[in-house]
């Protein structure tokens, strides 16, 4: 009951701190803030974390897109830039091309985990669990910065439910950080919290796009004493920022 809890409350204060302004800068920077002021040159805002703090002002060509905490998104169009006409070829083009904010894959997750050695004994002794079960739950991803070469860094949030095709409610919490190539491959690392332990877990994955629907796959280990966890998430969704 007690782990139950702690599930609960962990996704209670997640979901106060989504209740919040998000501003997308176009360079892939993201801003956790309360909107106060938009004019035609400029953003006016508070930082999520220190509303009592001075008030803030970015240029608007700047930003890329303002997600507001009741889930309305608003997209800010970059000025058109200067052509010269002076003897410039018909063909030419641009040799910086602006930067997109990346794809987002935080939403639903299912899969399975496979416990080996005696930890997988001690599941079915103590909690009546068999080594095989399912999981179900979701990722919330933050990015934490971008690079002119696309490589993300990442902190992602997923809790999990697992064994309910047993008749058990195993929860399981987990927090990575880690990267995110151009192409979609990515690694972490992070605490990971059970009912039965506490261990480090380590995942790679990559994201399957299909006519504008993501399909993430992660593959996660847990190593621990007498045995090991492996888990094969999967996901979707049509996020693209």
């Amino acid at each position: 009951m007690k782990k139950t809890l702690l599930l609960l409350v962990v996704l209670f204060t997640w979901g106060v701190a989504q209740a919040q302004d998000l501003i997308i800068k176009r360079n892939g920077e993201e801003i956790s803030a309360k909107i106060l002021e938009i004019t035609p040159e400029l953003v006016k805002y508070q930082r999520a974390d220190y509303l009592e703090g001075p008030l803030i002002s970015i240029l608007k060509k700047e930003v890329f897109m303002i997600k507001y905490a009741n889930g309305n998104k608003e997209t800010f169009n970059a000025p058109a830039p200067a052509v010269s006409t002076s003897m410039a070829p018909s063909n030419a083009t641009t040799s910086e091309p602006q930067l997109m904010p990346h794809v987002k894959l935080s939403g639903p997750r299912l899969g399975f985990t496979l416990i080996s050695g005696s930890l997988a004994d001690k599941a079915k002794e103590e909690f009546s669990v068999n080594p095989f079960l399912t999981q179900f739950g979701w990722q919330f991803e933050t990015r934490i910065f971008t690079t002119s070469k696309g490589l993300s860094g990442l902190f992602e949030f997923i809790p999990l439910v697992g064994g309910l095709e047993q008749g058990k409610f195993v929860p399981s919490l987990n927090a990575m950080v880690g990267l995110r190539g151009p192409k979609g491959f990515e690694f972490g690392v992070g605490p990971n919290l059970t009912p039965a332990s506490a261990g480090v877990a380590f995942a790679i994955g990559t994201n399957f796009k299909s006519e504008g629907v993501n399909f993430p796959v992660n593959l996660a280990f847990v190593p621990g004493n007498g045995g090991a966890r492996f888990s094969l998430l999967f996901g979707f969704n049509s996020r693209q920022f």
